[in-house]
Formats: C-alpha cells, sequence, structure tokens
C-alpha cells in the first residue's frame, strides 16, 4: 500500500542588511522543505537549497510541488472552441455590483435561469425556445448546463411569484428614498403590443399604439423614476382605457415606495378631471398633468385667463380659473411647435381636400349615389386624417359638395404651440418653469417603451397564451429595460448618448443636444478618435471577447481561458465600475 509522503514545499526566506557604504541589500533564501507532525508538533526538515535559481525557475518549482500541472511554453496549443463572453461578462458585472441577482432571491435554480434569461433578452431579443440556442452559442451553454423550455417557462412562473416583493424594493429604493428621489416624483405612462395566436385571455381590441390595426394586443403601465429608471409594471387587457390603468397604479404607488407625498406625473389622457377627484378624495398623492385640447380652447374663448398677449414677452405665464380651484396652471406656447402644427394641419387639409374632390367627381359621375352611401365613403375620408371638424358638408342622393370652415380653423389655428399644465403642487414647492420640466420629462418613460419594442429588448409580439405567462414576460422585459438604463447610463461616454446633456434654461424651448454629443453623432469618433458605438453595436463589439476552451498536447484535461479585453473592452468594464461606486456613494 503506497502512503503519502511527507508535504514538501518551497520556502522563500528574505532579510535586508546595510553594509558599510550605507546601502540596503536584501538577501533571499529559497529553500525545499518537508513538513512533517512529531509528538504533536509540526516541524520542518530541510532537503536542499536552491537560491542560486532565477525567480521563474522557483515559481515553476513551488507549482509542481502544489501538484500543479506545467505546461511546456513550446508544446502546441489547441483551441477546441470559443464562445462569446464579453457582452454577457460586462452585464453580469453590472447585475452583480447593482445587487440584482439578491433581488430577485435567494440562489437556485429558477434565479440562474432569469439571469440567463435577462442576458438573452438585452443581448439577443427572441422568443424563449430560440434563447435555447443562443444559450448553447455562448458561454451560458456550459454555465448553466442542460436546459429545456419546460425550464425557461417554470423559471418565470417563479419569477411572477417574486414580482410583489422585487417592485416594492425597487420602488422603496428609487422612489422612496429621499437621497435617490429628492422630489418623490413618479412617472407613469400605458403602452401596448400585439398579440399572436388567439388563445391569450389579456387579447383584446383596443386603440394600437404600435399601429397593428386588426390585431388584439394587451396593455400596460409603466411607472418609472424621473429618470427614466423603471420600477414596477402592470399588464392589462388590450381594450382597458388609460384612466382606468392609472386608478390600478395608485392604488399600489403608496405601498409600493412606502410614502405619502410621491407626485404622479402622467399625461392628459391619463390624469383626467375624474382622476383627480379621486386623487383628492381617496389619496395624498400629488399630480402633474396637463389640459386636453377643449378644455384649452375654454380658457382661450372671450374674456378667458388664456390670451396669446400672455406671451409677448415670454413663453409661459401662469393662469388661474374657478373651473380648476386650488389648482396651478401654466401656459405654454412654443413657436417650433406651433410652426410645426401649421405645417401638418395645412398638409392633412391638402391630403383630404384631394380625396374629397375624387370623391366628389365620382358623385357628379353618377358612379356613386345614395346619400347614405356617399355619406359612409365621406366619413372614412375625413375619419382618417382626422378633420371633419373644419368641414362642411352638403350631401344628397345625387350630389355633393364642401367647403371649409375657415372659423374653426382659424380657431385651431390661434392655439398652435398652445398647452397647459396643471398640478396641484404649491409655487413653494415647485415653481413653474420645474412644473413644465417635470411634465416634460414624460419623455423618458416614452424612452423606456422605445428600449422594450426597439431592437434593444424586442417585447413584442406577445406570443404567450396564458395570463401568467403573458404577465411573466412583460416583468422580465421589465427587468431587462432595468438593467438596460444602468448600462446605458453606465457606457454614455462610448456611445451617441447625451452624456453632457443639461437643463435649458427656457423650459419651454426644444431639448438640444450638447456640442460634444453632436460632434460624437457626426463624425462617430470619440475625443481620442476612437470609434463611437450604438448600444447594440458596443454589445456586438463585447461579444468578440471570447472564452476558449484550450488544449496542450500531451496532457488529457483542457482548460478554460478568457481572451484579454483590448481597449474599449476594458474601459466598459471600468465604466461598469465608476456607475456602480457612484451608486454606492449616493446616501441611503
Amino acid at each position: 500500500m503506497v502512503t503519502k509522503g511527507p508535504a514538501m514545499h518551497v520556502a522563500i526566506n528574505r532579510r535586508q542588511r546595510t553594509n558599510q557604504a550605507g546601502i540596503t541589500v536584501e538577501y533571499r533564501t529559497a529553500l525545499i522543505r518537508r513538513t512533517y507532525r512529531e509528538n504533536g508538533k509540526v516541524k520542518h526538515e530541510t532537503l536542499g537549497n536552491v537560491s542560486y535559481l532565477p525567480q521563474h525557475a522557483l515559481d515553476a518549482l513551488k507549482a509542481s510541488l502544489a501538484g500543479k500541472t506545467l505546461i511546456d511554453a513550446t508544446g502546441n496549443l489547441h483551441i477546441h472552441r470559443s464562445l462569446p463572453a464579453g457582452h454577457i461578462h460586462a452585464i453580469t458585472t453590472l447585475a452583480q455590483g447593482l445587487g440584482f441577482e439578491n433581488l430577485l432571491g435567494k440562489k437556485c435554480r429558477h434565479r440562474d435561469l432569469i439571469m440567463g434569461l435577462l442576458a438573452a433578452r438585452i443581448c439577443n431579443p427572441t422568443s424563449k425556445n430560440a434563447t435555447l440556442n443562443w444559450f448553447n452559442d455562448t458561454t451560458y451553454g456550459t454555465d448553466l448546463g442542460p436546459t429545456t423550455s419546460d425550464e425557461l417557462y417554470a423559471a418565470m412562473d417563479w419569477l411572477l411569484e417574486q414580482q410583489p416583493r422585487i417592485e416594492k424594493q425597487l420602488a422603496r429604493t428609487y422612489l422612496g428614498n429621499q437621497n435617490t428621489n429628492p422630489q418623490k416624483l413618479a412617472l407613469f405612462d400605458l403602452s401596448s403590443s400585439w398579440v399572436t395566436g388567439t388563445c391569450n385571455p389579456l387579447a383584446q381590441y383596443g386603440y394600437s399604439r404600435d399601429k397593428k390595426r386588426g390585431h388584439t394586443q394587451i396593455e400596460y403601465g409603466m411607472l418609472a423614476t424621473h429618470t427614466g429608471l423603471p420600477i414596477a409594471v402592470r399588464v392589462f387587457p388590450g381594450n382597458t382605457a388609460d384612466p382606468t390603468a392609472f386608478i390600478k397604479i395608485t392604488e399600489d404607488i403608496q405601498d409600493l415606495a412606502g410614502v405619502q407625498d410621491l407626485v404622479m406625473v402622467g399625461d392628459r389622457g391619463m390624469i383626467t378631471n375624474a382622476r383627480i377627484k379621486d386623487l383628492r378624495t381617496n389619496s395624498s398623492l400629488s399630480w402633474v398633468t396637463a389640459l386636453r385640447n377643449t378644455d384649452i380652447q375654454a380658457l382661450a374663448e372671450d374674456n378667458g385667463p388664456l390670451q396669446m398677449s400672455l406671451f409677448d414677452e415670454q413663453n409661459l405665464a401662469e393662469i388661474s380659473h374657478p373651473k380648476y380651484p386650488g389648482e396651478r396652471l401654466i401656459a405654454c406656447r412654443n413657436p417650433a411647435l406651433a410652426e410645426h402644427r401649421k405645417h401638418k394641419r395645412e398638409n392633412l387639409l391638402s391630403a383630404t381636400e384631394e380625396k374629397l374632390d375624387a370623391l366628389a367627381a365620382s358623385v357628379a359621375a353618377g358612379r356613386i349615389t345614395g346619400a347614405g352611401t356617399i355619406g359612409v365613403k365621406v366619413g372614412k375620408v375625413l375619419g382618417k386624417y382626422n378633420m371633419a371638424k373644419h368641414y362642411v358638408l352638403t350631401i344628397t342622393d345625387t350630389s355633393f359638395a364642401y367647403h371649409s370652415n375657415q372659423e374653426s380653423i382659424a380657431r385651431e389655428a390661434g392655439l398652435d404651440g398652445v398647452y397647459v399644465i396643471r398640478t396641484n403642487l404649491p409655487a413653494t414647492s415647485m415653481d413653474a418653469a420645474h412644473t413644465v420640466r417635470t411634465y416634460k420629462s414624460l419623455a423618458n418613460v416614452e424612452k423606456i417603451f422605445k428600449t422594450l419594442k426597439t431592437r434593444d429588448l424586442g417585447i413584442r409580439p406577445i406570443r404567450h397564451y396564458t395570463e401568467d405567462r403573458t404577465r411573466g414576460h412583460v416583468f422580465l422585459c421589465m427587468l431587462a429595460a432595468h438593467l438596460t438604463w444602468h448600462l446605458r447610463t453606465a457606457l454614455a461616454e462610448l456611445t451617441y448618448t447625451d452624456e453632457a446633456k443639461s437643463a435649458a434654461q427656457d423650459p419651454v424651448a426644444k431639448a438640444e443636444r450638447s456640442p460634444a454629443a453632436a460632434r460624437k453623432a457626426s463624425t462617430r469618433k470619440l475625443a481620442d478618435q476612437s470609434p463611437a458605438y450604438s448600444f447594440q453595436d458596443l454589445l456586438t463589439h463585447l461579444a468578440t471577447r471570447t472564452r476558449n476552451t484550450v488544449a496542450v498536447d500531451g496532457v488529457t484535461e483542457t482548460f478554460e481561458l478568457l481572451a484579454m479585453p483590448i481597449t474599449t473592452q476594458h474601459r466598459v468594464l471600468e465604466l461598469i465600475t465608476e456607475h456602480l461606486e457612484k451608486l454606492k456613494s449616493t446616501p441611503k
């Protein structure tokens, strides 16, 4: 029977001595020793002095005695396989730094699969079955091991169970924290995505924001911080009205964030008069929204508070009206928007009259008869461009004539570029300029929807058949959007994102890109002349950093070796680290 002998190792001893010239000299002694135990005491026996060996030889000797397999540098190396790893490494580094894995739940197979699904959604958004192929073509294939579609769906079911806890933690971190949200603002908006198949119980016909007529859809409301960081999401049937969605989120928001005095920001179709009445009665939430066009026209009537003379010297002014007690109304006029609306209206009127003229010619030629038939065709033309309010029609069984309503056109043109913000916040809490900027920050929620619907995350179409799977899919995409926001923010230096954007002095004027961002966009280069990237192109570039399975002649085992990052890839990791450190430095 072979017994294990005493352990041998290389012991390095260093000592310093000052010679007669006053120079400190270091002496190094390298000894091979064996260690053994005698009468309960550990003893060392010196077997040889190898101080004469160069450092690299000592390192090799130490590694060999430690049981490591040494490879001849002149031997042949073989790369058995190279898998894209750099983009996944960047995402997992960010997620771990944010504590995202702990946010999802305790370590388990489901959590590992969800992290894989999040990375896949960011890098290669596609169906769950196609994601399995993506796993096999990246490092997730070896890290996760054999994975089935049933496991992925089970992980999504597990994630849906964690949604209330995850959203509450996110809301209290980013909305309820006075340091991360000093103004206590929360943005909410609604969007929709079409559904494939016919079995989804949430799929209904409704107003399609995707312009997919004839398709059923679902709707989902996104709750976000004022900077556009997604916090929570609610999924509704496709025929849900905006105010109904707003009611649901207001019921949840105070419990989610753990505070009572949040300020909800929503568009005029979301926070209606009826919803404001509910907020006054049942909630301590404040709000910032806007008036509908009909309400603005009522304010602009004779002797009304909204007159164009308000904008002679400035483009915003506070007004009041008895119909809005306890509220502040801030009227704004944007000349650039006014010109845009004028040009758009002229084009729509021209297109409408062209079709009406063709229809009138058909009626005159007798090809179309009957007042009902003519009326239906006229209605389709006017409905297509929403111009019915600007025309006066005369229809009989054998004739059709029209003329434009100049009074209606002039009344609408007089309010071109004018919008009115309404809020119940006092001026001491939020002045007029700040209120306008707050309402315009709803554009940040639109950026979330753009991220979800485009190449970034590909939330649509909805391919799931059950209500829970649909909700799980949307929640998974929301979490991916949360990570994407952090990733885009961290990597703004390398992309076309405007990292130097500052608040305009004029809150009504259109925001302008900074000179640095404009220069990046025009030259496609950074300040150091290295290439600038779009976000997706940067992920593609990161994927060129591979993890390689390597073998050596004469050695049966293989080992994995991650390629060294090149300059841009190394800078990505630095920027992620800087972003995480900045977040950690924010007081909690």
